[in-house]
């Protein structure tokens, strides 16, 4: 696959597990692979794709279920990573590429350096691949939760996203994010390369009420868990809540350009 000379994406598609993967690619500079998150589509990123394209030659694509990618019979953690596995596989980038991911994005991206170490240059994670010291989901949350899950699936199919995901689907990936996350620490052990979080102060939003103070605290303890454990790891917070993607496009594209030398090493 090659980059056109007039910046237009490359579109292609990549088949494997019995799904096929909605795939493009432009921009110019030094490779990057953007990995989008839950109920994310390249399509809801394209203000940081642009951004990232000034500066990057840009890989992204739709995961399994989501955008102009297939459904699927099922939809879990190991099975996002491998639509992230097949992704890399199949893109001929001339250099192992800054991996950037999104909410579980940036899960799928610590996975995948710690089980290929050689096949990134450096991670940057957004929002997402958090150590919590405990989960985020508390027998307490499942009935308000189950019924955000709810929300959010028929939000999908009455805006015409493309999200093929039901709430039941929502539901189980939320519960085993945090069995995934309670784990991860032993992730970033097998890492190397450099790494920058992106994160939001305020990921459940400005509330005082209900469930916001404690997953906000609880997100922020496991940032500070994390770079106890491990100091070289950068951190910049935004003023934002989870949909800092969104928001906040030009800061986190800045970050990303500014925050990392053409070595893949942070800036000091």
């Amino acid at each position: 696959m090659t980059v056109r000379s007039d910046n237009a994406p490359t579109r292609l598609t990549v088949r494997h597990d019995g799904v096929t993967i909605a795939v493009s690619r432009a921009g110019r500079g030094r490779p990057l692979v953007l990995c989008p998150g839950l109920n994310c589509t390249q399509a809801d990123l394209s203000e940081l794709i642009g951004l990232l394209r000034r500066d990057h030659d840009v890989v992204t694509f739709d995961l399994r279920g989501h955008g102009f990618s297939s459904a699927a019979g099922r939809y879990s953690f190991d099975a996002f990573l491998g639509d992230l596995a097949a992704v890399l596989a199949a893109v001929r980038l001339p250099s192992a590429p800054l991996l950037v991911g999104y909410s579980l994005g940036a899960d799928l991206a610590v996975h995948h350096a710690a089980a290929c170490p050689d096949a990134v240059a450096g991670l940057v994670l957004i929002d997402g691949a958090n150590p919590l010291p405990e989960p985020f989901l508390t027998d307490a949350d499942l009935a308000e939760f189950r019924a955000m899950a709810r929300d959010e699936a028929e939000r999908q199919r009455n805006s015409g996203r493309q999200v093929s995901l039901s709430a039941e689907d929502i539901l189980a990936l939320g519960l085993e994010m945090d069995v995934v996350r309670a784990r991860i620490l032993d992730q970033y052990a097998k890492i190397e390369q450099p790494v920058h979080m992106i994160m939001s102060r305020a990921i459940a939003g400005g509330s005082g009420a209900g469930r916001a103070p404690r997953h906000n605290r609880l997100w922020r303890a496991g940032v500070e868990r994390l770079v106890r454990a491990r100091p070289d790891i950068a951190a910049s917070w935004l003023e934002a809540d989870h949909r800092l993607v969104f928001t906040h496009a030009p800061d986190i594209a800045g970050i990303i350009r500014d925050g990392h030398r053409p070595d893949g090493g942070p800036v000091s």
